[in-house]
């Protein structure tokens, strides 16, 4: 199973970004992060924002996620780990 480690991260206006689309055709973006400083690697961030999307693009991170957000913050790399397990099951 992919984990945190197997994103790959891009450039994406002025910090990074990361999208991995599951076998059941899910799909988590990364966006924001801490710090919020512009322009370090993936690996200079302690934290980051999600969003889960359904296989129409639909949020649905608040119901996969039991809460009532459409994208959660401040996210560690085994919260992001644990957070791909759970679609991975879907």
């Amino acid at each position: 199973m992919k984990k945190f480690e197997n994103l790959k991260f891009k450039p994406f206006n002025d910090g990074v970004n990361a999208l991995h689309k599951f076998d059941n055709d899910f799909a988590s973006k990364f966006a924001y992060c801490t710090p919020r400083e512009n322009n370090l690697d993936s690996s200079q961030y302690s934290s980051f924002e999600v969003a889960i999307f359904n296989p129409t693009g639909a949020f649905v991170t608040g119901e996969i996620l039991e809460n009532e957000d459409m994208v959660i913050g401040w996210q560690g790399r085994e919260d992001i780990s644990n957070i791909m397990e759970k679609v991975n099951k879907l």
